[in-house]
């Protein structure tokens, strides 16, 4: 029996920072291809006031999933079918009568997540993670044009990053990098289950900073 996934809450805190500013929360995988087959998805998007107190939670869990992702206006915005999967298994994706179907996982590649597409047409698969509650995954990558007969790898590692910038919605595809560099990055795997997590500005530079409450 394998183990039970970890969790990880994650709290962000503002008190009068001074500014009205916009957080966003998106993953930073180390895959090949990326911006170019695969790409990240935004996963949270908050607003932190000028005064006061502001906060912001988010939750990760470490049960990834495949999906047969639905894509409109360059965002995911739901997946048709999913299945749960464990690092070095793979499941296969087929169709039937308009029904899209991922196999039960079985024995893959060590330390690899691999999804087959044979249902005969070009299709759109994420990598996402599942809540405690949660029917469909919350999605983390998007492969786009994976053609009938290929696969998709992907070995991922929860490296989470925060970006002050408004540009973005949340399950928005990032075709490209981030046009503003991250103030904070962290592999949630190294993590306790609940870290709170300061934001502030430096009211001298208007620089702004997260540092472990």
């Amino acid at each position: 029996m394998s183990p039970r996934p970890f969790v990880k809450n994650l709290t962000f805190q503002s008190h009068d920072l001074g500014k009205e500013v916009t957080i966003m929360l998106a993953w930073s995988p180390n895959v090949d291809g990326l911006y170019e087959d695969v790409f990240p998805i935004v996963w949270k998007v908050s607003k932190f006031g000028k005064s006061g107190p502001y906060r912001a939670t988010a939750t990760y869990t470490a049960q990834l999933a495949f999906s047969r992702a639905q894509v409109e206006s360059g965002k995911v915005i739901s997946a048709a079918t999913s299945v749960n999967i464990n690092n070095s298994e793979k499941t296969i994706l087929t169709e039937a009568n308009d029904v899209y179907h991922f196999s039960p996982p079985q024995a893959g590649t060590s330390d690899i997540l691999q999804a087959q597409n044979h249902t005969g047409s070009i299709q759109e698969i994420a990598v996402g993670f599942v809540n405690k509650g949660d029917f469909m995954p919350t999605p983390v990558l998007y492969f786009s044009d994976v053609g009938d007969g290929s696969r998709v790898t992907a070995k991922f590692t929860p490296v989470l990053r925060a970006y002050i910038t408004s540009d973005y919605q949340e399950t928005s595809i990032l075709r490209g990098q981030v046009d503003t560099p991250a103030i904070w990055s962290q592999d949630l795997t190294g993590l306790a289950q609940n870290t709170t997590w300061n934001l502030s500005r430096d009211a001298n530079t208007g620089r702004y900073t997260i540092t472990h409450a």
